[in-house]
């Protein structure tokens, strides 16, 4: 692989939810283009498997038990994090979960759990990583993973959506607020990616129909086909990357043409 393009050489990425799935495809391409990589994930044995991956392969990682939705936690991570790294360059939101229900199916407790996940939780470390950035010369960048469903609406999503529109908006906020401090904050919209979760979601949900709905869920994209993580991850490189300097306060769907082609 050409490293030698978009480079994160002495710098260090902090990346939400970055066990598994799209976190994971940041991470390890992240940490291929030279990021000292710190993830942050709930789930203690995925956390433990991705980061001996990553050093397995030659590469500087390090893991934090965290819960995003806890600000006591985010911070006792951010502060672990500080004692191994002099500086803080970027920090991925990816931490994430999903929801089924529209207005009316969906209860208060789990539209609450929905916000404080992802909402809260990309509050939660943005903060952590800004009261870093805007102290110490170079500011950094901030890259939120929000969805194509923060600007179109699909059925059944209604916690999951108001709150991926509210991550958008925190993006264009917080682009606007810190330009003077050198700091970035883009947001990446995927569609429909490939991930575990998906296939969980649809043994779930339909079982014994597992191959139909593969295909059926894979169609919906105009360019005919699930996105694949790594493609998300090589969106996030190039945004997190110096060669991005001059974009920040942006929404880049990477959706098979699912925003502008349906």
């Amino acid at each position: 692989m050409n490293t030698t393009a978009f480079s994160l050489a002495d710098k260090t990425a902090v990346i939400t939810g970055g066990a598994s799935g799209i976190g994971l495809a940041i991470a390890k391409r992240f940490a291929a283009h030279g990021a000292a990589v710190e993830i942050l994930d709930l789930q203690p044995a995925a956390l433990d498997t991705a980061v001996a991956e990553l050093r397995a392969a030659g590469h500087s990682a390090h893991g934090e038990s965290c819960d995003v939705s806890d600000p006591a936690s985010v911070d006792a991570a951010f502060t672990r994090i500080l004692t191994r790294h002099e500086r803080l360059h970027i920090l991925v939101n990816n931490a994430g979960i999903a929801h089924v229900g529209n207005a009316l199916t969906t209860t208060p407790e789990d539209f609450a759990r929905i916000q404080r996940v992802n909402v809260n939780g990309v509050a939660h470390c943005t903060q952590a990583a800004l009261r870093h950035m805007t102290t110490r010369e170079g500011g950094g960048v901030i890259l939120n993973l929000a969805s194509t469903v923060a600007q179109m609406a699909i059925a059944d999503r209604f916690a999951y959506s108001t709150s991926k529109g509210a991550v958008l908006a925190m993006t264009y906020s917080i682009a606007k607020d810190f330009l003077a401090q050198g700091i970035r904050c883009n947001a990446i919209l995927p569609g429909r990616i490939h991930t575990p979760f998906v296939d969980g979601f649809i043994a779930k949900n339909y079982p014994g129909r597992e191959a139909e709905m593969f295909e059926k869920l894979s169609l919906t994209q105009p360019i005919g086909r699930m996105g694949q993580p790594d493609e998300v991850a090589t969106a996030a490189l190039f945004l997190c990357s110096d060669e991005a300097s001059f974009i920040t306060g942006s929404a880049y769907p990477v959706d098979g043409g699912t925003l502008t082609l349906r």
